[in-house]
């Protein structure tokens, strides 16, 4: 069965000088701000597109890593991923980098790495991605 999730964005003026919110339709408390200056100079306040793809890339590739260590024999105990998602004002996104850091007893070197490595290829959002450069930095805790 095939599943749709929904996210909101209300926007307020020109691109330049205004500002909007994007809501995750799954969850109701949660608006987050939006607007030109923070996609193009970066902010600690303000949420960008690329910040979401980012959340989305993680939280996707974390679950796929998860489930092929398991399906090897080799289940987490726990997984931190970071995606770095790239925006170039007037190039667009050109990348994402997953740093990764992953408790996972009884496994080697070669097999972390070779799994880690397949997952970034195989999870949905890396697949939705493949336009542009998708890197990852894994490493056994």
């Amino acid at each position: 069965m095939a599943v749709t999730s929904e996210a909101t964005t209300v926007w307020n003026g020109t691109l330049f000088e205004g500002s909007g919110t994007v809501s995750l339709d799954s969850s109701k408390a949660a608006s987050l701000p939006v607007n030109w200056k923070a996609r193009a100079e970066g902010s600690e306040s303000v949420t960008t597109p690329e910040e979401l793809l980012g959340a989305a890339h993680a939280a996707c590739f974390t679950m796929q890593f998860s489930n092929m260590l398991t399906e090897a024999g080799s289940p987490p105990e726990n997984i931190q991923t970071t995606a770095a998602v790239t925006f170039q004002p007037g190039t667009g996104i050109t990348g994402s980098h997953l740093l990764v850091s992953a408790t996972v007893p009884g496994i080697s070197e070669d097999d972390f790495e070779r799994i880690a490595n397949e997952a970034k290829a195989t999870c949905p959002v890396s697949q939705a991605l493949a336009g542009i450069q998708l890197t990852i930095e894994a490493s056994l805790a």
